[in-house]
């Protein structure tokens, strides 16, 4: 401790994070098997709660959206940065790669309130660069993506590669830089040309922090992002993408039903739960390498 204090410092603030939002609350959860009470004790109910969410059509109709939200996303965006990583690790122009790798890099850095208002802007049905393009194309009358039950889902698909697929490759290219020279020397005298090197050797070799982050991935796979999903919903659209979080920030903040969106909170943590442990277990038996 005397040699390393400077580190555990700078360590402090994130540890001190961690604690108070991700550690305490876990003694809070037990508010899911009680009936609150203004003023405590609150009274034990048991199951009551879940019982309760699960009689209720809403929770399974949020539940539908949550997953098939994820599973786009798992889908569409996961693979997106391991492309992008393959694709500027073959630019051999250090200034190029350097300016293409800023430019997207800088959407993650915005919050989704901006992200949102550049896309409602650009999807606007009435002066939407979309919708003008289209229209000049000869491709019909613009349509207003952001109220359409069958576009919506696709629109928080596409804003969420445009912001983090920059950023996430990060760990990608560094898990591509760690990789041995040699092996590229040994597979061009070999006489594998660059899309073969990349096949046998970088894939390969990122093999590993695949399976770690997608792993870590189906962690989240019932969050689907309330940021970006609440600053997209709007009535029309609320049906469709009604997830989970945002169910529980109705239940909490606008009606006040804290032990039901207490029991609603737990229950996607437990499933998060039980995919990380059959993500891992699937992933050790598939390609010997997990989180642990």
């Amino acid at each position: 401790m005397r040699q390393w204090w400077p580190y555990y410092a700078m360590m402090a603030p994130g540890l001190l994070f961690f604690f108070i939002w991700h550690y305490v609350p876990i003694w809070e959860a037990k508010m899911a098997f009680e009936q609150v009470r203004i003023i405590p004790p609150n009274i034990w109910v048991g199951l009551k709660n879940f019982q309760q969410l699960f009689a209720s059509p809403i929770f399974y109709q949020v539940l539908a959206n949550t997953l098939i939200i994820s599973a786009m996303k798992i889908a569409f965006v996961f693979p997106v940065p391991i492309i992008v990583a393959l694709l500027l690790n073959e630019i051999r122009n250090g200034k190029l790669r350097g300016t293409i790798q800023s430019a997207i890099y800088l959407p993650h850095f915005l919050s989704w309130v901006v992200i949102a208002g550049v896309f409602i802007a650009i999807l606007s049905p009435t002066d939407g660069a979309v919708g003008q393009i289209q229209q000049a194309m000869g491709f019909g009358a613009p349509s207003n993506y952001l109220t359409n039950p069958a576009s919506i889902r696709w629109v928080l698909v596409i804003s969420e590669i445009w912001r983090s697929a920059g950023w996430d490759s990060l760990l990608y290219l560094a898990a591509i830089f760690a990789i041995d020279p040699q092996l590229y020397e040994a597979a061009e005298i070999d006489g594998a040309n660059r899309w073969q090197k990349i096949w046998h050797v970088t894939i390969p070799g990122i093999v590993p922090t695949i399976a770690t982050l997608f792993i870590l991935n189906m962690g989240l796979f019932l969050s689907a992002d309330l940021n970006q999903v609440i600053n997209f919903q709007n009535d029309v659209n609320a049906s469709t993408i009604d997830i989970l979080d945002t169910y529980v920030y109705r239940l909490g903040l606008s009606t006040g039903e804290y032990a039901l969106a207490t029991a609603a909170g737990l229950f996607k943590a437990v499933i998060g739960m039980v995919l990380i442990v059959t993500s891992h277990l699937v992933s050790k038996r598939l390609t010997g390498k997990g989180v642990w």
